[in-house]
């Protein structure tokens, strides 16, 4: 797979270029090798458990990768909030897989972006392994869904009520745009033409 990152042809209107946030001590959990084949991931990576770790925690960004994170708008606690974006992603990067299908690797729970607010930009390991699990079934259910293709420790806490361990988890889809990206230019008037 060959890395690029097409969204940021769209204009810098619709993200901002940000890096994850490294983290103390990656360690990779779980990881997805069937998707990792169908992505075209190159077996001197995909083999190697520390690079993987690295890569997939944010800490090295594979050549060609431009991290960016996406605004948007959206509807919370019953009401329109005007402009949001991604407060603990970052598009990594995307590429063809071996059906010619473009597909985006994007990191959550990757730190901190200027969309945060005030939050740690991070997650706990118990919600990053559910969410492995639960778009790992819905896809053998046939159900269109993103996918996990790893979990990483971080060898860091996060805080929420309790210390708990934490976790970046790599999503994969054909796309991380949402209703809300339509929603947000909608509200500024903004007409683009190609």
């Amino acid at each position: 797979m060959k890395f690029s990152n097409t969204y940021t042809q769209l204009g810098e209107a619709f993200f901002q270029r940000t890096h994850p946030t490294p983290v103390a001590n990656p360690q990779l959990l779980l990881w997805n090798s069937s998707l990792a084949e169908q992505l075209m991931l190159p077996p001197k990576l995909t083999n190697d458990p520390l690079v993987l770790a690295q890569i997939f925690s944010g800490n090295h960004l594979p050549l060609g990768s431009e991290p960016i994170v996406a605004v948007y708008a959206e509807h919370q606690f019953g009401h329109f909030v005007p402009q949001l974006g991604d407060g603990r992603a970052h598009l990594l990067s995307e590429g063809l897989d071996h059906n010619g299908h473009r597909r985006e690797i994007l990191l959550k729970c990757s730190g901190r972006t200027a969309f945060s607010r005030g939050g740690d930009g991070r997650c706990a390991v118990g919600p990053a392994v559910r969410e492995f699990i639960r778009s790992e079934a819905m896809h053998a259910l046939g159900v269109p869904t993103s996918r996990c293709l790893a979990v990483v420790t971080t060898g860091e806490s996060v805080y929420c009520t309790t210390p708990l361990p934490g976790a970046v988890v790599s999503r994969v889809a054909t796309s991380h745009i949402r209703v809300g990206t339509f929603e947000f230019f909608a509200e500024l008037d903004i007409t683009f033409v190609p």
